[in-house]
């Protein structure tokens, strides 16, 4: 994955951009989901939320919110950019 540069936080416009190819793509995509400002480049206090968080949180919280389980129930995985349950040992 190329963006493995932008693990950690205040990094979210660039590891975006990154995944999905052009700046302006992700700042569209950003505007969208309500995280970025329309016609400037100015994260809303959404988006500064999401981007003082490393691209671990912003995973495990992607997971948390769709099982209503805490992020610490997860394992991050940087390869991939997943979260995943933690399975228990006995």
């Amino acid at each position: 994955m190329t963006t493995q540069k932008f693990m950690g936080a205040n990094s979210l416009v660039d590891r975006l951009a990154e995944q999905v190819g052009s700046r302006e793509v992700a700042i569209g995509l950003l505007r969208k989901r309500g995280q970025m400002e329309e016609g400037s480049e100015k994260l809303t206090a959404a988006g500064e939320a999401r981007n003082s968080m490393t691209a671990e949180e912003r995973a495990k919280d992607r997971a948390s919110k769709s099982s209503n389980k805490p992020p610490k129930a997860y394992a991050y995985n940087p390869k991939t950019n997943r979260a995943t349950l933690r399975t228990r040992m006995k």
